[in-house]
């Protein structure tokens, strides 16, 4: 047997984290098919759009790939906004002269250096 950690994204800065017990050899669709006996864990699958996105930690894998003791299985949601595009909007509403790098002027320097 092998234990592997599902953490499933299930909405803005919400995490479901689950520790599943599974025989060797399983692969990652198989993990998630377990995983959807839990009533939360399968309330939180269901928030994600299919193709799931999954990752081993921190990288992308196939739903076909064979996990081993101590991974951490993890499945993303899609992004809805563009990262570029969010941050530009952060900034339009803080201004040049409050945001992060901008806030702390030298004497006599030009904004943003």
């Amino acid at each position: 047997m092998i234990t592997v950690e599902l953490l499933v994204g299930a909405g803005p800065r919400s995490i479901v984290t689950r520790t599943l017990t599974l025989p060797v050899g399983s692969t990652v669709a198989e993990a998630l098919k377990s995983a959807s006996t839990d009533t939360v864990l399968s309330q939180a699958l269901a928030t994600i759009p299919k193709p799931w996105a999954v990752g081993i930690w921190n990288k992308k894998a196939p739903l076909s790939r064979v996990l081993q003791s101590g991974d951490r299985l993890e499945l993303y949601r899609p992004l809805t906004v563009d990262p570029k595009v969010a941050r530009r909007e952060r900034f339009k509403k803080q201004g040049a002269k409050t945001a992060g790098l901008f806030a702390k002027l030298r004497v006599g320097a030009k904004a943003g250096y």
